[in-house]
């Protein structure tokens, strides 16, 4: 009797690739954190999403923290190259034409990624520690340098002033989703947005001539 062959041919084995698992696995985040917020992230079920066994999901983030963390880091990483592009093709540039890319590119990636956006304000504002932030680090140091340059007010709290920046870069999203109907509206109200920021920088809202004792005592000169 003819010995029957044991060579069976088998099919190659799919060659692992962990940072695109990881990398697939962060996508299904983003989607489920852009859908339903941090309330509706699960390891789980962005193992399911993303297509890969709920062992290996664990292996790269074994709780909904720490997802909420890496989409965190993902999102100052895109809000980097918003506002101040790519270091290695960035040329030197004039001060008011990279105030208004700054705040053109922060307001455009608000309001393409609203939810996204509100989950990184909101883990940035809790953190105990926000100069981990890659953008934060950035952001404040910028506006830190700025405020000893001859182009800065006098007494900014870049702190302060920061956060207020950015909550409302954040937050206008939510408005214009209630009032815009169409992709052109929203356009509209996003370079409304960045006029006007861009309007309180440069000028503020009070006339500080009219307020002479509110003007001395933020740290303004007494005018004649």
């Amino acid at each position: 009797m003819a010995e029957r062959s044991t060579n069976v041919a088998r099919r190659p084995r799919r060659k692992r690739d962990p940072e695109a698992t990881r990398e697939a696995i962060l996508a299904a985040a983003r989607g489920v954190l852009a859908q339903d917020g941090k309330e509706g992230l699960s390891v789980a079920q962005v193992a399911q999403l993303a297509g890969v066994n709920r062992g290996t999901a664990y292996q790269h983030f074994q709780t909904r923290e720490q997802l909420i963390e890496a989409t965190a880091a993902w999102v100052a990483e895109k809000l980097n190259q918003a506002a101040f592009g790519d270091p290695a093709t960035t040329h030197d540039t004039s001060v008011d034409a990279l105030v208004e890319k700054v705040m053109g590119g922060l307001s455009e990636f608000a309001m393409e990624n609203p939810e996204l956006g509100r989950v990184w304000l909101y883990e940035l504002l809790s953190s105990a520690r926000p100069s981990g932030d890659q953008f934060w680090r950035q952001y404040k140091e910028q506006m830190e340098r700025f405020t000893h340059t001859d182009f800065a007010r006098p007494g900014i709290d870049v702190e302060v002033h920061s956060v207020v920046m950015l909550a409302g870069t954040f937050l206008w999203p939510v408005w214009v989703r209630a009032h815009a109907r169409t992709a052109k509206e929203r356009k509209e109200m996003t370079e409304r947005f960045t006029r006007e920021m861009l309007r309180l920088s440069l000028q503020g809202t009070l006339r500080p001539e009219k307020f002479p004792e509110l003007d001395a005592k933020v740290g303004g000169k007494k005018r004649k």
